[in-house]
């Protein structure tokens, strides 16, 4: 029987590339857990994925033995969160099954939008915090300014910050120690009714969903019943049992402890990350925190080629065993054929989805540019939400548009605000406010409509800054604003592929774009072709492709002018028929560039 106040669950939450996954490869190397001979970088990143680009997509969980000399034997839960703000919510509910933290700061970067960000969450949840400043082995490092970014930007006392590096295993002691000395124990009762949290879940071929679940309150045993809060549905379970780091089977869990359940669920959507496990028998209230999660930002995607439509359908459906974040209904390009419209949490899942479509399934795709959802308000009174510009109503019948906003934060050294003021103006931002928490370094809040965002802000900043800046966003509602839809057609046919919903102000720019773009990919007719983008009935912008001309008058050696004229003019008039009939095929690269174009 474990002592539960001999148990600390903890987490690690830091910004991208700040070392979490290399500290947390140290905490399991120095109990144990794994050795040296069987441990890899970034240990707890199961997907090919996070290991490429040294994020952590699904939060991992596994247990540790720690002996303290002076205090005796303890149990250490870590649960490894996703590190990106498009995984806000899923580090909430990570958050919500721990007592404590480790903020881990770069020595070199300092204080970053996401380590803002989830310190507020840790903060909320009333989690006691341990800092710990990493990467002080680097050339570049600076502990004592760092110390003081902290202090001045989350306004909590860093002078006890613990100075490491994971690399080089320095500190390491000191932070086993830490989490024994200032983490509370959890305050879970056997006594009490069943209540437990899912804060992850993922799909087995062969076992069919496994929750990681952290108990709160009362006990769960092999082959008992269970109800989920949200559904009322019930379930027995097969196996439970705690990861380090391999599955080890148990008979039972207890408060305060974090582990698996496998019940024999097949379908992923039957489960929700923040949801509660309660007995049937004595159902006891959910925990609070629990909520629907809903997408962001929506895109079409579509196979390079028509007859692997099935494919990408198989496709779909496996990847949501694994990931029912993301939505998808079939729909209709007239461009570009059969096809799904996506709903995802933000853009890096968005990237991370289509990465893994084209990598673990062998698909050729093209995805539309991202869009988000707009609230239509109708002349009538009635108002209709949109996530893609082809289901906009005609203008006559349009009242007002609103779109989401979101409050951003960057953080920024102080030789670049100023490029990025300008950049921020260019998307529609609204400054909100400017602070100065150290002498080199900036921090900056703009309210700034989320399609702003998800096309390249986040490339252009990084590029402006040197790579030096960071940003961290949350939304703040819906705004109005003043758009319109932008069509493009080709020899007078709507391509609605091409078709986005774009500020008036920025119409002709984007139009421009457009179709001088298509007008050097699109291949040349017998016939002129017209490029034309319009708003409504009304034509912006335009650009013709001038027709192949055959020498019909090749033939004519000498003779009279007006023969050469009579074969010039029966041409034209044959060209004006064709154009009349005839169909531009436009080739799958000019979508590949102008989507590529537009993000």
């Amino acid at each position: 029987m474990i002592d539960i106040s001999h148990i600390r669950n903890f987490s690690i939450i830091a910004h991208v590339d700040h070392g979490k996954s290399t500290l947390a490869d140290r905490l399991l190397e120095r109990t144990g857990v794994i050795n040296k001979r069987s441990i890899r970088p970034q240990f707890l990143d199961k997907m090919e994925l996070e290991r490429e680009r040294g994020i952590t997509i699904k939060a991992q969980a596994v247990r540790m033995e720690y002996t303290q000399p002076e205090l005796g034997q303890y149990i250490f839960n870590m649960i490894d969160t996703p590190g990106h703000v498009d995984f806000s919510y899923e580090v909430s509910r990570s958050l919500s099954a721990c007592e404590g933290a480790l903020l881990v700061v770069d020595a070199v970067q300092g204080v970053e939008a996401q380590t803002l960000a989830n310190t507020y969450l840790a903060v909320e949840g009333s989690l006691e915090l341990i800092i710990v400043i990493n990467k002080i082995d680097l050339p570049g490092s600076r502990p004592k300014e760092v110390i003081k970014e902290i202090e001045n930007l989350i306004g909590i006392d860093a002078r006890g910050a613990i100075l490491a590096s994971a690399k080089e295993s320095i500190g390491i002691e000191n932070i086993l120690d830490a989490i024994v000395k200032h983490i509370h124990p959890p305050k879970g009762s056997l006594n009490k009714p069943l209540r437990a949290l899912i804060f992850d879940s993922w799909f087995d071929n062969y076992r069919g969903v496994i929750l990681l679940v952290r108990l709160v309150d009362g006990e769960i045993f092999k082959n008992s019943m269970f109800e989920i809060a949200s559904t009322g549905a019930q379930y027995e379970i097969e196996e439970l049992g705690v990861f380090s780091p391999d599955p080890t089977p148990k008979a039972k869990l207890s408060a305060g402890e974090v582990g698996y359940i496998i019940p024999g669920i097949k379908n992923l959507k039957e489960t929700r990350v923040g949801d509660t496990i309660l007995n049937p028998k004595d159902k006891a209230l959910p925990l609070s925190g629990f909520k629907k999660v809903l997408p962001n930002v929506y895109a079409g995607i579509y196979p390079v080629r028509s007859e692997d439509f099935k494919k990408l359908k198989q496709a779909i459906d496996k990847l949501s065993l694994n990931d029912a974040s993301f939505t998808a209904e079939a729909e209709t390009s007239r461009a570009l054929g059969l096809g799904f419209r996506f709903g995802f949490l933000g853009l890096l899942h968005m990237e991370i989805v289509q990465e893994r479509l084209e990598r673990e399934y062998k698909l050729d795709l093209i995805t539309t540019s991202p869009t988000v959802e707009y609230l239509i308000h109708l002349k009538g009174g009635t108002a209709k939400e949109i996530s893609n510009p082809s289901d906009m109503p005609y203008l006559h019948t349009i009242d007002t548009i609103e779109e989401p906003y979101l409050l951003t934060t960057i953080y920024t050294p102080e030789e670049f605000v100023g490029s990025i003021m300008t950049l921020c103006e260019e998307r529609r931002a609204t400054q909100k406010d400017i602070a100065y928490p150290s002498a080199s370094r900036v921090v900056l809040k703009y309210e700034i409509p989320l399609s702003e965002i998800i096309l390249d802000f986040h490339d252009r900043l990084k590029s402006i800054s040197r790579g030096y800046a960071s940003m961290d966003y949350e939304p703040i509602g819906y705004k109005h604003s003043d758009l319109v839809r932008l069509d493009i057609m080709v020899n007078r046919e709507l391509v609605d592929a091409f078709s986005l919903l774009v500020s008036r102000e920025k119409a002709y720019q984007r139009a421009r774009m457009l179709v001088d773009k298509l007008k050097g990919i699109i291949p040349k007719q017998l016939f002129d072709v017209a490029i034309q983008a319009t708003i409504g009935s009304r034509v912006i912008a335009r650009q013709s492709i001038s027709p192949l001309r055959k020498n019909v008058t090749a033939k004519c050696y000498g003779g009279d002018i007006t023969r050469k004229r009579k074969l010039l003019e029966k041409q034209k008039e044959g060209k004006k028929r064709l154009k009349m009939i005839g169909n531009v095929e436009i080739p799958q690269e000019a979508f590949l560039a102008v989507l590529k174009m537009e993000k």
